[in-house]
């Protein structure tokens, strides 16, 4: 939580101002009982009217006083939580869009998810209540107390009984219930991820008929979140019970004693009931406080893991030496024995990965489902990082470069086609903020999507639905290739991007990428061997390893993993006709 304190640093005045109002407030408060007292002792006993209209009139204005005070507070401790939500909030969203692609699989989403809405809510409220309680309270609490000494110190002694006890009855249930707020937290933690997960793959569950299973799967996420919530408020619930009973105890006593001391002369009635509205008070703090502990106990976990986002490191190291790759080298990109083990994996997902890419030239990747493929490509602009050898870009090492002067010079289109909320033309600028519209259009042609473009009503401007759901799954893969080409990168990654488009449309896109005057070198990802034919060099992958290296040609005498998928493909058409219907 302390560090999360910097935010609040803009608002220092208003996380000044609100506690002190609120302690004015309670000041005035506190002056209460004591007028009370004096109409009952000299108003009531001496049946004087204009003293007691005139201790109502105190009484009026001391309560619009402290109304005033409380407005006052409360406005300004509501603009330093809100202040303080945004700026946390704001934070932690670009620290999450530094992470790396290791980070963000190990944390997940759906936690992620909560820390941004969920935890940073609990954070505005509990900043919100600690200015305007966490110091009033308290002061009226030991307040009161001082008042009563000034009564009567024999009476007073049962305030510094209560308030020890009311301490101790908080303060326990605080340590208990803290621990278990972060457990409740991890749990919804669980059932987001479930429902992200269902409401994702809703259609696939449909299809499946797995509605049952599902459902049941998420109740009992649900439930076993539901039993910790309830063990939970039964431990926090447990706090107004036990302080209500120990201050009406203290009431009894005081009354019993006040009664005794009225009796004797040394108490007056006014100041029995001042005693008694001072207890009353300190009732009505305590549970405002033990209230407000359970929600900075929430606040409190929740802070913890928002900080403990914060705290993971950004994206990923980069040696700073200064180099910079040359743009003229022949070879665009070198793997020197090359392994890579995703974070907690038992085993190298590629082993041994060595082969150069010429700067032009068309790099063809093919394996079956979960042969390194994609992890192969994602080393190039550093998605991830090697475990062993080097990843060279024009001559340097990748972890030699800035990671944005890096990522300058590649262009990536990932396997899910990903498109923004906004225009056409804002989705293709992603690529370049300042192409033209002709490089925009240009890059659309080469990506076969101009006609796509141009079958819309509004063209560039044609508004893109979240995800591009008004866009059909070809279409969404033209346009993230068009993006990718309005940067005119050096190195072009498609990894499987074309598995939506026809084989028309997909031999298209490869001709016009072949025939740009500055080609770029691009790396193609298929699982067509259709789509590598007339790829400068074909990488093979089995299990992590090249398992074939070379031309279309060359593959199909050497590579009996190649030929397979060749022949899977191609061999036989009418009987693998036959057998897809």
């Amino acid at each position: 939580m302390k560090k999360l304190l910097v935010y609040l640093r803009e608002y220092t005045l208003e996380c000044i101002v609100s506690p002190l109002f609120k302690m004015l407030e309670a000041g005035f408060d506190l002056c209460v009982p004591l007028v009370v007292a004096a109409v009952i002792d000299v108003g009531i006993a001496g049946n004087d009217r204009s003293y007691i209209l005139w201790m109502c009139l105190v009484l009026v204005v001391l309560g619009l006083v402290g109304l005033a005070c409380s407005l006052v507070a409360q406005w300004y401790a509501a603009k330093a939580a809100v202040g303080f939500a945004a700026k946390v909030r704001h934070a932690l969203f670009e620290h999450i869009l530094s992470l790396s692609y290791t980070q963000q699989d190990n944390q997940g989403t759906a936690t992620l998810i909560t820390r941004m809405t969920s935890d940073i809510n609990q954070l505005q409220n509990g900043v919100n209540m600690a200015l305007r309680l966490m110091l009033r309270s308290p002061f009226v609490v030991f307040g009161a107390m001082v008042m009563a000494f000034t009564i009567d110190w024999q009476a007073a002694l049962i305030f510094v009984v209560v308030i020890p006890l009311l301490c101790l009855v908080i303060f326990g249930i605080m340590a208990l219930s803290m621990p278990l707020q972060k457990q409740v937290q991890g749990g919804l933690d669980q059932v987001l991820g479930i429902t992200r997960e269902n409401l994702t793959g809703v259609r696939v569950i449909r299809a499946f008929n797995r509605q049952g299973p599902e459902g049941e799967r998420f109740r009992g996420a649900n439930q076993a979140l539901d039993r910790l919530q309830q063990f939970t408020g039964k431990i926090s619930g447990a706090t107004n019970p036990l302080t209500f009973v120990i201050i009406n105890l203290g009431i009894v006593a005081i009354l019993y004693t006040g009664g005794i001391r009225v009796n004797t002369g040394s108490l007056t009635q006014g100041q029995v009931v001042a005693l008694v509205n001072y207890m009353n008070q300190i009732l009505v703090e305590l549970v405002k406080m033990a209230n407000t502990i359970v929600l900075e106990v929430k606040a409190m976990a929740s802070a913890a893991r928002v900080q403990a986002a914060l705290e993971l490191p950004v994206g990923q190291e980069t040696r700073l030496v200064g180099k910079t790759g040359d743009s003229s080298h022949p070879v665009a990109v070198e793997f020197q024995e090359v392994s890579a083990r995703y974070q907690g994996a038992g085993a190298d997902s590629l082993s041994e990965i060595s082969f150069q890419a010429l700067r032009g030239q068309t790099i063809g990747v093919i394996g079956g489902t979960g042969c390194g493929k994609t992890t192969l490509v994602n080393l190039i602009p550093r998605f991830y990082d090697a475990s062993r050898g080097r990843v060279l870009v024009d001559g340097v090492d990748v972890k030699d470069y800035d990671l944005q002067d890096l990522r300058r010079r590649v262009g990536v289109v990932p396997q899910k086609a990903v498109l923004f909320r906004g225009t056409i033309r804002e989705n293709l600028l992603w690529g370049n903020e300042n192409a033209t519209d002709d490089q925009l259009w240009q890059a659309l042609e080469i990506a076969q999507a101009a006609q796509v473009v141009r079958d819309k009503p509004g063209g560039l401007e044609e508004e893109v639905e979240q995800g591009g759901r008004n866009f059909s799954g070809g279409q969404r893969q033209r346009l993230t290739i068009a993006r990718a080409l309005v940067r005119r990168p050096e190195i072009l990654i498609l990894d499987d991007s074309a598995s939506a488009l026809d084989f028309a449309t997909d031999a298209a896109l490869r001709k016009a990428l072949r025939s740009l005057p500055d080609r770029p070198t691009v790396f193609i990802v298929s699982q067509r061997a259709a789509s590598l034919r007339f790829a400068g060099q074909i990488l093979v992958l089995d299990d992590g390893a090249v398992v074939g290296h070379g031309t279309h040609d060359q593959l199909l005498e050497s590579c009996p993993v190649y030929k397979e998928i060749y022949d899977s493909q191609f061999k036989l058409p009418g009987e693998e006709g036959r057998k897809n219907a």
